[in-house]
């Protein structure tokens, strides 16, 4: 199912002249330096390739992408590309060499081979100059060469390179294109059905590598490297105990290199360890900028629209996204404006795993349908803001982050955690207890740091606590009038009513005492949440005292009363424990309360000025 809706889309793309995408038997690949050569071969100078990207405030310097002969693939062992790899291979320079003093001789010296093996009956002046270059260069001289000095330092960084020769790109020549067409038609190939078109044709043996999803060497989403792995007397060759066709294989995993790479305009998001790229059947770009704009709030880039008619389309949905990050409304009709809600789209989380790539979640929906439950999202997220500069929707990066300290070296999400939210959240399904449990971890073991930015119960944390519960069947009905966006005075569950009365104490202690360096949030938040019944005698007795310093005390001693007055007190008004449930709905009343508590009050209207005045 991924791998045939990959392959259509890389349909779609090679459609699209002004993708970029690669045609088969050639792959986009970052390049990083052109080495230009003259007639006889001789290393005249060196290009660098690099493009200006803007990255936040800072403009940085980034490879150019450019179609190349397809990569091979290299997890281990020496392999050369045509025309264009690293500088061990194609100069014989490398830092490793310190370590392993044969470490570039052997590479470059197979870079020489393939190339000149391919090339050996090429007629062309551009065929004539590389074989010139592979037979005079000598790369024990490399280091001190003119040409290279300047670039050196770049060079060794593990860049790409390729030749140019007359202002052209070698590997674009037509007879050079020609030679390594032939070749790439000639491998030998075993025969089978492939499980993506269901045509017989050629099988591959081994699949692509991809990068970008958190492994440095990148890793494959299909292989069998052991015979543990093979099955129905399939074996001796990796790729038949999946058989997929050179061309299916191709096709799909061109697709997911682009969706991973620069190039996309609707960039991958990166979530814990789960990189999560997405796409419609369709080439109209709105509607993966549509999902993106959606999936993160903050994403205000609009991409680049080669197509007639979408230069408007593009600024409607900047313009909307822009209206997000400053907490305004999103318009979902204008976002979505004359796009078909019954498209087919696609959303896939993948996650490094040693040599493969772990397939977190993949998911298949109409788009109308995603629109709709990454709006009840944000719908269940919503709660009254503590500042008015808060944003409107709450992001699931911001969601997850709330789940691990502040203080640890490790900021990212428990990778299973962050895997589990987002296919939640994308099939409307409740979300996971984990989530729930993380933050109440966090609320109990965290204390108030202003320098650190902690706040032990925050915007963010009450808004997912809130719609935690509002998914589970089992609480959104027990505990309906404490879910609500803000403080409901007129709601009598044990835990919010605490929750409320928690907030208000704390109010009375700061009214009397000002800051201190514990508070009895600080102090007793966490057993009051979890045993009611041993702390709140203690606070209220302890609350007396602050009533008789404050300024304001009677008022909140009436507070107090009117609060404690929704207690049963025939029935257990202040229960010994609440479950971890009822913890959440305290966190709940408490943030109400205080929201209520330290809003700003409106400023007073100036008097009107006489007419005299």
């Amino acid at each position: 199912m991924i791998l045939q809706a990959l392959y259509r889309y890389y349909d779609i793309l090679a459609q699209d002249a002004e993708s970029g995408i690669a045609p088969p038997g050639y792959s986009t690949q970052p390049i990083s330096f052109a080495l230009n050569i003259s007639v006889q071969g001789k290393l005249l100078d060196v290009f660098p390739l690099f493009e200006h990207i803007q990255m936040g405030r800072k403009l940085v310097d980034r490879p150019r992408l450019m179609v190349v002969p397809e990569q091979v693939k290299r997890s281990s062992g020496i392999r050369a590309n045509f025309l264009w790899d690293n500088a061990a291979y194609v100069l014989g320079l490398s830092d490793k060499d310190a370590d392993d003093p044969d470490y570039s001789q052997k590479r470059f010296e197979a870079f020489c081979q393939f190339n000149r093996e391919l090339l050996s009956n090429a007629k062309s002046e551009a065929a004539r100059a590389v074989m010139g270059f592979l037979d005079t260069y000598d790369p024990r001289a490399g280091r001190e060469h003119p040409a290279l000095v300047g670039s050196l330092e770049q060079l060794l960084a593990g860049g790409n390179l390729i030749f140019r020769f007359h202002d052209k790109a070698v590997h674009a020549d037509s007879e050079i294109r020609r030679i390594w067409d032939e070749y790439q038609a000639g491998k030998e190939a075993v025969m089978g059905q492939c499980l993506v078109t269901g045509e017989v044709a050629p099988i591959a043996r081994l699949h692509a590598n991809f990068m970008g999803i958190g492994n440095q060497t990148g890793a494959s989403l299909v292989g069998f490297n052991a015979p543990a792995y093979e099955s129905y007397n399939r074996v001796g060759e990796q790729g038949l105990n999946a058989p997929v066709s050179v061309k299916a294989a191709f096709g799909y995993a061109t697709a997911l290199k682009h969706l991973l790479s620069q190039a996309n305009p609707n960039k991958k998001f990166k979530y814990g360890d789960t990189t999560v790229v997405y796409w419609a059947e369709s080439a109209n770009q709105a509607y993966a900028h549509a999902i993106a704009s959606m999936f993160s709030p903050e994403y205000v880039e609009a991409p680049p629209d080669p197509q007639a008619g979408r230069k408007k389309a593009e600024g409607r949905m900047k313009a909307t996204a822009e209206k997000v990050s400053r907490a305004q409304a999103l318009d979902v009709s204008q976002l979505t404006e004359g796009l078909d809600p019954e498209t087919s789209f696609y959303v896939l989380g993948l996650a490094p795993n040693a040599a493969r790539v772990a397939v977190r979640f993949f998911l298949t929906e109409p788009f109308g349908v995603l629109v709709k439950r990454l709006m009840q999202h944000y719908e269940d997220l919503k709660i009254i803001k503590e500042f008015d500069d808060q944003p409107t929707y709450i992001t699931i990066r911001q969601v997850l982050n709330e789940t691990v300290s502040k203080k640890a070296r490790d900021q990212d999400a428990a990778p299973l955690l962050a895997g589990a939210v987002l296919r939640a959240i994308l099939t409307g399904a409740p979300y996971p207890a984990a989530l729930y449990y993380a933050l109440l971890n966090r609320i109990r073991a965290d204390m108030d740091d202003a320098g650190a930015g902690i706040r032990k119960i925050n915007y963010v944390r009450a808004a997912a606590i809130k719609a935690f519960l509002i998914r589970q069947d089992h609480t959104a009905s027990k505990f309906q009038e404490a879910l609500g966006m803000s403080l409901n005075a007129q709601a009598t569950i044990p835990a919010y009513v605490l929750g409320r009365l928690f907030a208000v104490l704390e109010k009375v202690q700061q009214e009397a005492i000002g800051d201190v360096n514990a508070s009895i949030k600080d102090r007793y938040f966490t057993s009051a949440c979890a045993t009611p019944g041993t702390v709140f005698p203690v606070l209220l007795r302890l609350s007396q005292h602050h009533i008789a310093k404050a300024e304001y005390g009677y008022a909140s001693d009436r507070r107090i009363e009117e609060i404690l007055s929704l207690l049963d007190v025939e029935k257990n008004p202040i229960p010994a424990r609440l479950t971890l449930e009822e913890q959440g709905v305290f966190v709940l009343g408490y943030y109400h309360q205080r929201a209520v508590l330290f809003a700003k009050k409106p400023a007073a209207p100036e008097a009107a000025t006489t007419a005299s005045e």
